[in-house]
């Protein structure tokens, strides 16, 4: 069906249809600036994250008990010893490689060696050791080591068991055991061990030993049998030696008892002979006094004093009646002057005394 349309129909329509088509081109300028804000906050972000990631390459931490050697193209170009944050240029410009500086241990199982005089023992020592935070000994122990701790301490092992051969033939096995804590030189043998050792390991591997000492030392069958018949040969030679002086000393006070007992002997004989002396003297003056106060009574007495010193139940004397003391058995006691004579002095025709 063919419809026929208007003038002014078609003009009504044209208007409609520009209408429409302004109304679509505002939309897509809007729609066009819209669009432009998200992709400035793209952009935004992206810079942000690249200049993040650009620091975080940059970026070094230290921690404590590490340092880092930075290196470009292969090259040191400074050591980082103190803990806390330092850049560099990002990799591959300048690579940062960590460097262990704590304290590390590490033993050399025991060791046949031989000492001065001769005899075999088995030492173990013991060694502890770091990279001091000393940036040329830490470029030594990376161009040694190429950083590798367990290397250091292998050839810080071959170092002391070398060591351990040189330092030991300077010293006698009983510098090392014996019973007599006085006569022991083990300090001293760890303090030469170190003094071998640490030098070299410092200029040659860049490590700084803290302290070496023996761990473990045992002898060999052969050595224990020799040490012990020379601890009992050194037992043997002290118990003579102390037996020489005990009988030394047990001669010494016997004598000087000895000597003092004949000190007091002679002092308590002189006393005594003074004492005896002065007791004669008191006799002899007791004697002179009774014989002045009545001569008669003191000679009879005196003569019966000696018959009683001299005479015994069982004695039996043939001596003369009239000779004194035994006048007085026949005679009697003495008499005073003037008085008759009494019957045996007149028989027997002897003068009163």
């Amino acid at each position: 069906m063919l419809h026929v349309r208007s003038r002014q129909t078609q003009d009504d329509l044209g208007d409609e249809r520009h209408a429409h088509d302004h109304d679509h081109a505002h939309d897509g300028a809007g729609v066009s600036r819209a669009g432009w804000l998200p992709a400035a906050q793209r952009f935004g972000l992206a810079a942000a994250l690249l200049f993040g990631a650009a620091m975080a390459a940059c970026a070094v931490m230290a921690p404590a008990g590490e340092a880092i050697v930075v290196t470009r193209f292969g090259a040191v170009t400074r050591v980082i010893t103190e803990p806390g944050l330092a850049w560099k240029a990002p990799a591959p410009i300048e690579l940062a490689t960590p460097v262990d500086l704590r304290l590390r241990t590490t033993s050399t199982g025991l060791q046949d060696v031989g000492t001065r005089d001769g005899l075999r023992i088995l030492v173990q020592a013991y060694a502890a050791w770091s990279v001091p935070k000393d940036g040329t000994a830490i470029r030594q122990f990376l161009r040694s080591v190429r950083n590798d701790p367990d290397e250091a301490a292998r050839q810080l092992r071959s170092f002391v068991g070398s060591a351990l051969q040189v330092t030991a033939s300077d010293f006698d096995l009983a510098d090392l055991v014996n019973a007599d804590p006085s006569r022991l030189r083990l300090s001293e043998f760890e303090a030469r061990l170190r003094h071998e050792v640490e030098a070299q390991l410092r200029a040659t591997y860049g490590i700084a030993v803290a302290e070496i000492g023996v761990e473990r030392l045992t002898l060999p069958e052969t050595t224990l049998n020799a040490t012990v018949a020379r601890m009992r040969s050194e037992r043997e030679t002290i118990a003579v030696q102390r037996t020489a002086e005990g009988q030394r000393r047990a001669a010494e006070i016997r004598a000087d008892a000895e000597r003092d007992s004949r000190v007091a002997i002679a002092a308590a004989n002189v006393k005594a002979a003074d004492i005896e002396a002065a007791a004669r003297r008191e006799a002899a003056d007791i004697y002179a006094k009774a014989y002045q106060s009545d001569p008669r009574l003191y000679l009879l007495l005196r003569s019966l004093d000696t018959l009683a010193q001299i005479t015994g139940p069982n004695t039996r004397i043939l001596l003369r009646a009239d000779a004194a003391p035994f006048d007085l058995l026949v005679q009697g006691p003495p008499r005073e002057e003037g008085a008759a004579p009494g019957p045996a002095t007149a028989a027997s025709g002897a003068p009163a005394q």
